[in-house]
């Protein structure tokens, strides 16, 4: 593996830079929320899809770009090569909850499983220590399991989800807004 430094994404040279996010699954997190007598049933299961499902930057109406106008104080960082781009996290803070949230993290095809994504992910982790955040927020999808179980793995939780995020079928799309957290002060090691 060829050492490849992580570097800080200057706003001027990087904004509007589109990160093409594709993914592929086999499996999906199903997820219903049950109303009961005495308040709500929401089950999450790990099941399979019938044939792969396969996300790409055109399915959206809104693809992955850096530095966003709405994301005013991001900051971005990432791997390049010969001025392309490899791999990208972007944080941005949410000052009225001070939190620090990942608007973006992309890891190319070419480098993936080489632990590029967890040196990044520990880049989050250490601004957020750093600056004093009280969590470390990120959203994926239902459908993305690979991404959901990296991030279990380096720490985060399930925090919440959006059944309509999306589209008004979400749930049936099997393509729901999971929002995972990362709590500094709850860490095992």
């Amino acid at each position: 593996m060829k050492e490849m430094n992580i570097q800080k994404l200057d706003r001027k040279d990087w904004k509007g830079t589109l990160l093409p996010i594709v993914y592929t699954s086999e499996y999906y997190y199903d997820i219903s929320v049950d109303r009961t007598e005495d308040g709500f049933r929401i089950p999450i299961q790990k099941k399979r899809f019938e044939k792969p499902f396969t996300h790409v930057p055109e399915d959206g109406d809104y693809p992955d770009k850096l530095y966003e106008d709405w994301w005013e104080n991001a900051e971005a960082y990432g791997i390049t090569e010969d001025g392309q781009l490899l791999a990208a996290i972007e944080v941005c803070p949410e000052e009225w909850s001070n939190r620090l949230l990942i608007t973006e993290l992309f890891v190319s095809e070419r480098i993936r499983g080489q632990g590029y994504g967890r040196q990044l992910i520990d880049l989050a982790k250490k601004i957020t220590e750093d600056r004093g955040y009280r969590v470390l927020m990120l959203e994926t999808q239902s459908s993305n399991v690979n991404a959901v179980d990296f991030y279990l793995h380096q720490g985060f939780t399930l925090i919440g989800f959006d059944t309509c995020c999306y589209t008004n079928r979400d749930i049936q799309r099997k393509e729901v807004r999971f929002n995972m957290g990362w709590f500094p002060d709850a860490r095992t090691g």
